[in-house]
């Protein structure tokens, strides 16, 4: 097991788990909320099949990681990441983010990025650019929404996770259903989590991540499905290629949310070619 620290509360280390694999040129994979960095296993496994090294890890708060009461904001996350980055000695890395993890990315490249150590960034159902709906933000998302997210949260946050996972993966729709098992193990994952981490988490999802984006000079991928009911594609995926000069959309038809999973294949092709471009 991997550790490394990125932090010390009350006396106690913050610790971040992460998995370093394979050799060749990097490619960093940041999670979603609310799993970890083992929801990458089917990018993993085609990205070290083709040569790839590849790391992940899991959030603070998430996964395998220690849960400090603080730190849930995207300078203190991203700046986990540029940690880890460091500890590594990583370049030329391309720099992926799903969902939330997304949210990282932005922030890591529009603060952190001063040695130029990423190479490329890929956007995968992300909730950048930004998801707040306000006066300067009218394609983003009532804010309502989260609230009665963290309410749910706070009632009864295994209750909430069962629905949630369900819409995670569009699985009321026969042709996108997941296993049971599936489920599950989602269900495992995220309820070990830490229950400050999930409910804080919400807030910084409606960090606006337009500035950050700006700064974004290398080459980047977007991937996003048409049917994500997460995070919808027209406030989040589809308006990043108009701040990102560099950025290609590839919108995956009737995708959920989860497409890591569901449209494995498409996503792992899209980015396979990329890395590799």
């Amino acid at each position: 097991m991997a550790m490394l620290k990125v932090g010390k509360e009350n006396g106690a280390d913050t610790l971040l788990y992460f998995e370093d694999r394979g050799s060749g040129a990097p490619v960093l994979l940041i999670h979603g909320w609310p799993l970890s960095g083992g929801s990458w296993e089917r990018q993993s496994a085609v990205l070290l099949a083709a040569g790839f090294r590849v790391i992940t890890y899991d959030r603070r708060g998430f996964g395998g990681s220690t849960a400090p009461n603080s730190g849930y904001d995207f300078d203190t996350m991203a700046g986990d990441t540029r940690k880890l980055i460091e500890a590594l000695d990583l370049s030329g890395v391309t720099l992926v983010g799903f969902s939330m993890g997304g949210g990282e990315v932005a922030r890591y490249m529009g603060r952190y990025n001063t040695d130029g150590r990423v190479a490329k960034c890929v956007f995968i159902s992300s909730v950048t650019p930004a998801l707040r709906k306000d006066g300067n933000n009218r394609d983003g998302v009532d804010p309502k929404v989260f609230e009665e997210l963290k309410g749910a949260i706070e009632k009864d946050r295994y209750a909430f996770l069962q629905g949630f996972h369900r819409t995670f993966y569009n699985q009321a729709l026969l042709s996108h259903a997941v296993s049971d098992a599936k489920l599950q193990a989602d269900f495992v994952v995220s309820s070990q989590s830490s229950y400050q981490a999930m409910l804080f988490t919400i807030d910084a999802w409606l960090e606006d991540f337009r500035t950050d984006v700006k700064n974004i000079h290398v080459p980047t991928l977007v991937l996003h499905g048409d049917k994500d009911q997460v995070v919808p594609l027209e406030a989040s995926g589809a308006r990043l290629p108009s701040l990102i000069p560099t950025a290609r959309l590839h919108v995956i038809k009737d995708g959920p949310h989860g497409i890591l999973w569901t449209h494995a294949t498409e996503v792992n092709k899209a980015l396979l070619e990329f890395v590799r471009s």
